[in-house]
């Protein structure tokens, strides 16, 4: 993935060019000279348009608004604007690109992209830059410190939005809201309805680590940047570890010091660094896990940051003892705030799957066009996370911005209407940034056709009129659906099923190893993950040799279903085998697979054996259905 992002990153800068009015001074040590933003007194309390939320996806929702004729009100409940990219720190920007290298995403979020130089941008002037392209906006009112409350409700439409401001209670009115808050608290408290986390692929109690983004002086930087280039070339040439590398202000790698580390906490992991360095010399760091955060709950996440900030005064001298270049680190800076992955999925008109992402797909009524690989991150029990697949390009609908149950509301950001894995790529924030480009000129056009949001998303009409209007805004909405080589692989119908259930992953190259022969981990993992996600947790877990012939693999999986119909099958083969076949379970396709007992099945027809088997348990009568599984 940095190998495609830096492509990218030497096509943007070439072009490089700072917006008009967004050029900074520099402060002392290098640091760039942020203004302090203060409300004014006296602002209106009607809008045509109020976009909550002063993340990266709310500001551009706001200017998108603003640049298309409507009153704008944007609502940051920091004192800076910026969100995750400011008071988060997370700066090594996720950039959206094709396999050939062409960036996807562009409009607004290439303006800010432009405007900072870059990914590994520096924070203060991240800062600065988001404010200088709000003020640029006449149409538009920002209002700091301002907290989201509840949500002014008139039966089933959102009228506008309570907020505590400056420490005292303020009710906007707006036509329109946008919720760009990052769990969709606004959409949450009107009543729209969500999942969380996993539930919809039944890991509801998943939790996925938070980071906190943490900053070091005193690193010598051209000795890391040697250090990772001569590492990384030195593994070109062996074969060996390639997964590091330096350029400019961004590195990335120290993989083996980084899993290295033992915490003090249970909850808290150390992995590779992605590094940035600012331009008063401070590196950042994405690296550190903590486990054990409800993002919901805001005493949870200072708990967080508290554990953090603790493990880094043990992180901080093994970082001296253990990595080049690091031999005079100090601890400089540490985010105010969490960088949270993942919370609720607010259920929208249409929800995104992750069929839709890896399988590159349009969408009728598309608004954003992007890519990110499906990624799942450690949990507490998970020392690694997963890849479950890359996709080349797919789209966004606008229909996955309008919520369930309640109409003149947009959703724009990682909770909108995306399924749990398909989130796992649409969660980055220049996807959230187009999205919110696209709700801010959805939420004009409503209001010129005196249409709600969800009547606008069925108007087809009205749709190809928002899309052209897009266009013409500098949005990319070409899209060209590739076709993956795996999808015409025999067992890819099985494949799906595991896929969508997080069985099973392909990587960054989407190479699912399915004609390679099964290991007993992998089946194990089938077999006893679809059990318990059809409510059947096993009892005893299903155990099978390490190189497991085709009669352990059917037997067991014979012996369930026969525990699960309450009937006694003869111990041998056929019986087992024949009873599979009746059930359906063996189908046409699997007939001529697993016919040699001692045979040591491949992963394909493992696979779509098991994925019949999930199919066929759903129709028992107590057995769970997931959502996520088309």
């Amino acid at each position: 993935m940095k190998k495609k992002m830096l492509k990218a990153l030497g096509i943007l800068l070439i072009c490089s060019l700072a917006l008009t009015g967004c050029g900074q001074e520099k402060g002392e040590g290098g640091k760039t000279a942020v203004a302090e933003i203060i409300n004014e007194k006296h602002v209106p309390s009607d809008y045509d348009v109020i976009v909550v939320g002063g993340d990266p996806e709310g500001i551009v929702a706001a200017i998108s608004a603003a640049r298309n004729n409507q009153k704008t009100l944007l609502l940051c409940s920091s004192a800076q604007l910026g969100g995750l990219y400011t008071d988060g720190e997370l700066n090594f920007i996720d950039i959206p690109e094709t396999r050939k290298g062409e960036v996807l995403v562009r409009g607004i979020y290439e303006e800010f992209f432009k405007a900072v130089g870059g990914s590994g941008f520096d924070i203060d002037k991240a800062r600065q830059v988001f404010y200088d392209m709000v003020k640029a906006e006449d149409n538009l009112t920002l209002r700091v410190n301002s907290v989201f409350q509840k949500p002014v409700m008139k039966g089933d439409k959102i009228k506008g939005v309570t907020v505590t401001e400056d420490g005292r209670e303020k009710t906007y009115k707006g036509d329109i809201v946008i919720d760009a808050t990052t769990d969709a608290d606004v959409a949450a408290a009107a009543g729209v309805p969500y999942t969380y986390a996993g539930e919809d692929i039944g890991e509801k109690d998943r939790e996925m680590g938070v980071t906190l983004v943490f900053g070091l002086k005193g690193l010598d930087w051209d000795k890391i940047t040697r250090h990772l280039n001569m590492q990384r070339a030195k593994g070109e040439v062996t074969g060996g570890s390639t997964d590091m590398g330096a350029r400019d202000n961004l590195a990335w790698g120290y993989l083996k010091e980084g899993y290295g580390y033992k915490p003090t906490n249970e909850n808290i992991r150390l992995r590779g660094f992605n590094m940035s360095r600012q331009n008063d010399g401070t590196v950042l760091f994405n690296a550190l896990i903590i486990f054990g955060v409800n993002p919901l709950d805001p005493d949870s996440r200072a708990d967080g940051i508290a554990r953090g900030k603790k493990e880094l005064e043990k992180i901080v001298p093994y970082l001296r003892k253990t990595c080049v270049g690091f031999e005079k680190a100090e601890l400089e800076t540490v985010a105010k705030e969490l960088y949270v992955r993942e919370s609720r999925h607010m259920e929208c008109e249409y929800m995104l799957t992750v069929d839709d992402v890896l399988e590159n797909r349009p969408q009728a009524d598309m608004i954003a066009v992007t890519s990110y690989p499906v990624d799942v991150q450690p949990s507490k029990t998970q020392t690694f996370g997963i890849v479950i697949g890359f996709p080349d390009q797919y789209a966004i609908g606008l229909r996955s911005l309008v919520p369930k149950k309640v109409d003149d509301l947009l959703i724009v950001g990682r909770s909108a209407g995306y399924r749990s894995m398909a989130a796992g790529s649409a969660r980055i924030v220049p996807t959230g940034m187009a999205c919110g480009q696209a709700a801010g000129a959805a939420a004009a056009l409503a209001r010129e056709q005196s249409l709600t949001p969800r009547e606008l998303c069925y108007n087809e009409k009205q749709v190809e009129s928002l899309q052209t209007r897009l266009v013409e805004q500098g949005v990319n909405l070409t899209h060209e659906q590739t076709q993956e080589p795996i999808m015409s692989h025999w067992a890819y119908p099985g494949l799906k099923t595991m896929r969508s259930l997080a069985f099973i992953g392909g990587g960054y190259d989407n190479n699912y190893k399915l004609d390679e022969e099964v290991s007993k981990n992998q089946y194990q993992n089938l077999i006893n993950g679809s059990l318990r996600k059809l409510g059947f947790p096993p009892d005893p877990v299903v155990e099978v040799n390490d190189n497991p012939p085709a009669r352990q693999v059917i037997g067991s999986l014979a012996r369930e279903v026969a525990k699960l119909e309450g009937v006694h099958l003869p111990d041998d083969f056929a019986s087992y085998r024949q009873y599979l076949t009746e059930k359906g379970i063996i189908d046409d396709t699997l007939q001529p697979y697993f016919t040699s007992k001692e045979e040591r099945p491949h992963t394909a027809e493992t696979v779509q054996l098991v994925a019949n088997f999930y199919h066929w348990g759903r129709e028992l009568p107590d057995a769970k259905n997931l959502i996520a599984v088309e």
